[in-house]
């Protein structure tokens, strides 16, 4: 299987393609389902609430917050995640424009 040769992308669509690859998985669909449904950070809760291991639990969180779509801040012993407002919003825009652009042709294939 051949490299990918991103240069030939542009750098909205390869940003748009790293923040959809950092969210595609179930368990991380729903942690941030979970964070956005407190509507406030979560923190250390996830474990019980999502029934994987807290080794699994992190190994996703790190994939969202490397990517940009969380942030976590450290109180007492544990870490706190939340939405990070701007790649949130840069996702919400990029993909409401991605999804407006389809004309709904019904003459296609």
């Amino acid at each position: 299987m051949g490299l990918t040769k991103t240069e030939i992308f542009s750098e909205e669509q390869n940003q748009m393609a790293a923040l959809l690859k950092a969210m595609a998985h179930p368990a991380r669909i729903a942690i941030l389902q979970r964070i956005l449904k407190s509507n406030t950070c979560i923190c250390g809760d996830l474990v019980e609430e999502l029934g994987l291991a807290q080794a699994t639990i992190s190994q996703h969180l790190k994939e969202l917050k490397n990517a940009g779509i969380i942030q976590g801040t450290i109180e007492g012993v544990s870490i706190c995640y939340c939405i990070e407002p701007k790649t949130w919003k840069l996702l919400q825009n990029q993909l409401g424009n991605f999804f407006a652009s389809y004309k709904g042709e019904q003459n296609c294939c």
